[in-house]
Formats: structure tokens, sequence, C-alpha cells
């Protein structure tokens, strides 16, 4: 039986979703909300001209042709959007973050548990394969007690999105929210414990200064590094840079143990930077002794690739998405919980950043 998807948010990301959809065995995109004609238009000509398309998520939800929904409005419209279509008790695949406020994400926990409704948190870095690759050899105990890790994002600027909500704090969470969400879930998964203590310093030094919309200013981050601190004694370190393009690699993900290092270096999107669709990922590991272990490079179909800006890790948390729906599994992967986590860390970095100070999350 075919799985149809309802599609809310038909932006750049909510475009890479449809693309992904459609390479899995029987599924589909059947319906498509955005208030944006021209996004609608656009995914439209992506799905196929048989998907229903409606300016609101409410008529969508009304219209019952959809068997799950995927979520990929702005961050500061998640809240509104799950509120209305939780009770309708379909699987749902809501995009990082999960809302803009923890507070807000601990009302949709709890609306979620009364409806019993599955919500997956789409912290889709989780199931990039070289992410994959490293989590094995963690499990596998081949670099000993890990004790440290270690991630660093240099890429290019925030896009251009329809009304520019990517551009302000107060609609994206801001950065250590709306971008690095990714990385306090993979720390926290890394690390196997719960973060106690954050500590950043940030800024917005390059991107964006000269821009003004509606006469308001940008204030989002464009830099930052920060510590967090894990209750198990793991310490981890995030290395942001927002206008490093350049970059050969685009993220380096390592965690450092007792007996050796373990690294995942990712290169960009493709349609950046053509040349990298040759570029394969690769996992490093090295030893305490100065002599490499191995160096396996990560080779992903090009077609996944080509379907999104994230290295394959859609695609893949696709497949574990639909595998759930097709189980009538009420236990997401990656649950409300850690899309909690994800935010909270976010919020203490961004308000570290403001003050100065190490924020303490409590154990």
């Amino acid at each position: 039986m075919t799985v149809r998807y309802g599609l809310i948010g038909s932006g750049m990301m909510g475009q890479e979703h449809i693309r992904n959809i459609q390479l899995l065995d029987d599924a589909e995109v059947s319906a498509i909300s955005d208030p944006d004609e021209g996004m609608r238009v656009q995914a439209r000509k992506i799905a196929g001209r048989q998907v229903a398309t409606f300016a609101h998520h409410s008529d969508l939800v009304s219209a019952d042709i959809c068997d799950a929904f995927v979520v990929a409005s702005p961050n500061d419209t998640h809240y509104a959007v799950l509120q209305d279509i939780l009770p309708a008790q379909k699987p749902v695949l809501v995009e990082k973050p999960l809302c803009t406020t923890s507070g807000d994400c601990e009302s949709v926990a709890e609306l979620a548990r009364s409806c019993s409704t599955p919500v997956w948190v789409a912290m889709e870095y989780r199931f990039m394969p070289p992410v994959q690759f490293l989590m094995r050899e963690l499990g596998n105990g081949t670099i000993g007690r890990p004790v440290m890790v270690s991630i660093r994002e240099h890429r290019f600027p925030f896009l251009q999105k329809v009304g520019n909500w990517n551009r302000f704090n107060r609609r994206t969470g801001g950065t250590m929210v709306e971008k690095c969400c990714h990385y306090w879930d993979l720390m926290r998964l890394l690390a196997n414990s719960n973060p106690v203590r954050v500590f950043a310093s940030a800024a917005m030094d390059v991107n964006h200064l000269d821009e003004t919309y509606d006469g308001e200013t940008p204030d989002i981050l464009d830099n930052a590094y920060a510590v967090v601190d894990f209750a198990n004694g793991i310490r981890g370190m995030l290395d942001l840079c927002m206008f490093a393009e350049g970059s050969h690699w685009q993220e380096v993900i390592s965690v450092t143990g007792s007996r050796a290092r373990i690294e995942a270096c990712v290169p960009g999107p493709a349609r950046f930077a053509p040349d990298r669709i040759e570029r394969l990922s690769r996992v490093e590991i090295s030893d305490r002794a100065f002599k490499e272990v191995s160096s396996q490079e990560i080779e992903v179909d090009e077609a996944i690739l080509r379907a999104g800006d994230h290295h394959g890790s859609t695609y893949f948390q696709h497949v574990r998405f639909l595998e759930m729906v097709r189980k009538g599994d009420s236990m997401p992967e990656v649950a409300l919980e850690d899309g909690l986590w994800s935010v909270r860390v976010g919020e203490a970095a961004e308000k570290s950043a403001r003050t100065g100070q190490a924020i303490d999350l409590g154990a």
C-alpha cells in the first residue's frame, strides 16, 4: 500500500523532502500546503500535477487524504501547526528545531502524549552515512572510553528564504537553536548523556550586516564557539562559522577516547560546489601511538546526494520514518525529548553568548 504524505511548508527544505520521498518505494506526496503561492507552484512541479495544494494546513488536514504529515514550515510556525495537526493522530515528521523555545517544545510533547500521536523530530544529521559509521565504531569500543566530542561546521551563510524569516532571532530561535540544534543532538547522542552546563562566545561579525527588511536589521549570529559539559563527565565543543563556504570539509565530527580518536568528515552540498559530488565523505581513526589505524571513504548513491543538501541524511531518515509508519510504531527513533533537549541547549548557548556567563541546565 502506498503511504501518502501531506507536506506542510513547501520552501527549500519542503522541496528536499519531496525529492527524497520520491526515492522511496510505495510512497508519495499527495498534498501540499503553503501560504506562499510561488512555493506551492514550485513544489507541485516537483511532486507532480496530481498533488492537491492548499494555502492553509488546516485545509490539508481536513481533506483527510494523507497517512502522515511532514512539517517543513518556518521555525516559528511549528508550534501552531503541531497544535492543529496532532489531534488527527497521524504520524508526524517535524523539521528541526521542534519549536523556537523549550516551553513550546514541552507543550507540544504534552499534547502529543494526550493524542497518542507519534512525532519524529528531523534530526537527520544522525543518519548521515559517515556519522552512522562513526556511531558503529563507538559501539564497538574502537576508541575506548569516549572523553571529548568536537564538532566543526564551516559553511556558507544562511540562504534567502520567503519573507527572510531566517534573518531574525524572534523567528528562528537564534542561530544556536536554528542551525546548531543538529549538533547539540549529535553531542548528546555520542556522549550518551544529558548536558548540564553550556558556555558560548558568539557574535554577528560578517554576514547580513548591510541588510534591512521592512526597516529591521538582521540579528542572527554568524560565528560561535561553545562548550557543553555532560552529566557523565564528557565534554563537547562546537566551532561554527557561517562565512567559510570555501572549506574543504563542511562538517567534521570527532570523538576522542582513552585509546583513539575517530573523525567523520563531510563535504558541503554538491549544488553549491559541483566538484564536491566527487568528494566522498571520510572516516578516520587514529590511535595514541601516532599511527593511523584506518581511513575509509564512505560512498553515497549520487541520486540520493542530488536529492538534498544534507549528504543523504534526509533520505536515510525518511527510510526509517517510513518503516515506523508502516509498522504502526508509536516510538519514533528521534523523539520529542530529543527535540526538546536540542532546543534547551541552543537557548542556553544564546543566553551564554549574550551574558558571558556559563548556563547551568541541571543534572
